[in-house]
């Protein structure tokens, strides 16, 4: 089963796909790695990547392509990226779209924390990394971040545990037997 996991920044999105990855045995794929490791390789950050991004929708185009290749290769996967509901979803790809969210003052929190910030910078960052997202998502490709319409089950983490989440997943999936999957980093 194709499975693609959304959601905004702080979410929980690459948590609950690796714990998700492990549950059920399917290959993950991160698509915000990509993102970043492009941003690290020009010595920018993700806002000043996003800003680019603005002006230059090949870097989201070449990411949005992989997604649908991978999709269409992989029938057994799962997808983590602000776009694979929707891509999927356009492209009548059948996938199990999860929307994964938590209040800001959450998701700015944990963005923090992961990113050794000051909860002023995590706000900062991330608020100019959401406007430029919704900007570009919107131009290139006439989807609106806030329509949540495209997906199968919404799963608030704010109050939930990783494995809480998965088990949510899981639940709203029908799924009853997890089997064993490949090890990876949390």
């Amino acid at each position: 089963m194709r499975i693609t996991i959304s959601g905004p920044p702080g979410s929980g999105k690459t948590t609950a796909c690796c714990l998700l990855s492990e549950a059920l045995g399917l290959k993950m794929v991160v698509f915000g790695k990509i993102f970043r490791e492009l941003a690290a390789e020009k010595n920018l950050t993700l806002g000043e990547l996003g800003a680019i991004a603005e002006k230059d929708p090949s870097i989201d185009h070449m990411i949005d392509e992989r997604i649908l290749e991978i999709a269409r290769e992989n029938p057994d996967i799962i997808l983590e990226s602000r776009l694979s509901a929707y891509m999927l979803h356009r492209h009548e790809i059948p996938a199990f779209k999860v929307y994964l969210d938590a209040s800001p003052e959450v998701r700015f929190s944990r963005i923090g924390v992961r990113e050794g910030e000051t909860l002023e910078e995590a706000v900062q960052k991330t608020k100019e990394r959401a406007a430029s997202e919704a900007k570009r998502y919107m131009m290139y490709y006439g989807i609106d971040v806030e329509d949540k319409s495209v997906y199968d089950l919404i799963v608030d983490t704010g109050d939930k545990t990783p494995d809480q989440v998965v088990q949510a997943i899981i639940d709203g999936m029908g799924e009853t037997d997890a089997g064993e999957g490949p090890e990876c980093d949390s």
